[in-house]
């Protein structure tokens, strides 16, 4: 089997727990994106035009990240998990993917959401980043069963 690298943002703490599920499931690597400044309860509300996750989305600002994959070389399969932010992925996504070269992998997507579906954040990806290998993404709530995160990556 390829060697897997799930590579997570959370905000909340929802992605992370199907993160770890995920890789428990497919005998995976885990890296979680963490931003240089970590979100606050209010820099998280939605419904708050001036708050810092609405700013960023409005403006496509790229929050800095403070860690790096350290052997990004070493993994075949990608697995990139994170919340739908205004129907699309947060800007901290795309950032994260310019700094790392993940030409010829396999990028499996998938995101955590309270309602909205991937489609609309499965295409911006690819339209963004139409250089890269997108194989597959979905929606998981974390009450799926081990063997739908081990099917849906073999």
């Amino acid at each position: 089997m390829n060697k897997v690298l799930i590579c997570y943002f959370s905000a909340s703490g929802i992605t992370k727990m199907v993160a770890e599920k995920v890789s428990m499931a497919v005998n995976g690597d885990l890296f979680e994106i963490i931003p240089k400044e970590k979100y606050t309860k209010e820099d998280l509300d939605w419904t708050n035009n001036q708050s810092r996750s609405s700013i960023e989305m409005k403006n496509n600002i790229k929050p800095e990240i403070l860690n790096k994959i350290p052997n990004l070389d070493e993994y075949e399969i990608i697995v990139l998990a994170f919340p739908i932010w205004w129907y699309k992925e947060p800007t901290i996504i795309d950032k994260f993917l310019e700094e790392n070269n993940m030409t010829g992998k396999s990028i499996y997507v998938f995101v955590t959401s309270g309602s909205s579906s991937i489609d609309s954040t499965y295409n911006s990806l690819k339209n963004n980043f139409s250089n890269l290998n997108f194989m597959d993404g979905k929606r998981f709530t974390g009450n799926e069963s081990v063997d739908i995160y081990k099917s849906w990556i073999n």
